[in-house]
């Protein structure tokens, strides 16, 4: 692969629970560049999702690699460290294409979802700043219900099963990415979320962070629906 820059590329991580407006904000940020630098948004699912589609543009990926893609998605799965091989061909992919600059800034979302992604990514991806979207449960399926960004249109994994049992991962798996990442002295900028909240509204708690804003208590364990 014919690269103009070099690894580990510096990066910026967007984590919250499924629906709480993660793709809207990195589309934003990548339309708006990020603190004047231009930034290109990984949104890793949607990553998986083109592959099974057929719509990735470069089709280097096996049968056993697909059909293991498929089950991630239909079963709301991690990738777990034995599998980072496909996860950086997937961004080796994504940067190709993107034809990524040396001053450029990658926005991460979907991966590392867990500790054990996060050590592998290191030598991929240089997290610099965390961005934290908190959302209660009830927005998320708030947003979900209302498609709130758009782009949710058809997506089979959008199942209230699905959905709570990522739910229950993201509490469980990503949230103590938070504490791994403060302990490397990452930046952590919180983005509280609602069902009425659009990536302009996320966007701009990025740019002029409140003080002292109280956060909303992560996702828990998910209520009976």
């Amino acid at each position: 692969m014919n690269t103009a820059y070099s690894f580990p590329v510096e990066a910026v991580l967007l984590l919250g629970p499924t629906g709480s407006g993660k793709s809207p904000l990195g589309e934003h940020i990548a339309r708006n560049g990020f603190f004047g630098k231009k930034a290109h948004h990984l949104d890793f699912g949607a990553e998986l999702r083109a592959i099974l589609s057929h719509n990735d543009p470069l089709p280097c990926y096996t049968a056993a690699e697909i059909a293991f893609i498929r089950g991630v998605l239909e079963q709301g799965q991690l990738l777990e460290d034995r599998h980072f091989p496909l996860a950086k061909k997937i961004i080796d992919s994504f940067l190709e294409r993107s034809s990524f600059s040396p001053n450029d800034v990658l926005i991460l979302n979907g991966i590392p979802r867990h500790a054990g992604q996060a050590n592998d990514i290191a030598s991929v991806a240089a997290v610099r700043t965390l961005v934290v979207l908190q959302c209660s449960v009830d927005s998320v399926f708030s947003r979900l219900r209302d498609n709130a960004g758009g782009g949710r249109t058809g997506r089979f994994d959008d199942t209230a099963g699905l959905v709570e049992k990522k739910l229950r991962l993201f509490t469980e798996r990503t949230t103590p990415l938070i504490d791994h990442y403060k302990k490397t002295g990452t930046t952590v900028i919180p983005v509280v979320t609602s069902g009425m909240t659009t990536a302009e509204d996320a966007f701009q708690q990025i740019s002029m962070p409140a003080p002292g804003h109280p956060p909303v208590p992560f996702v828990a364990e998910p209520p009976q629906r």
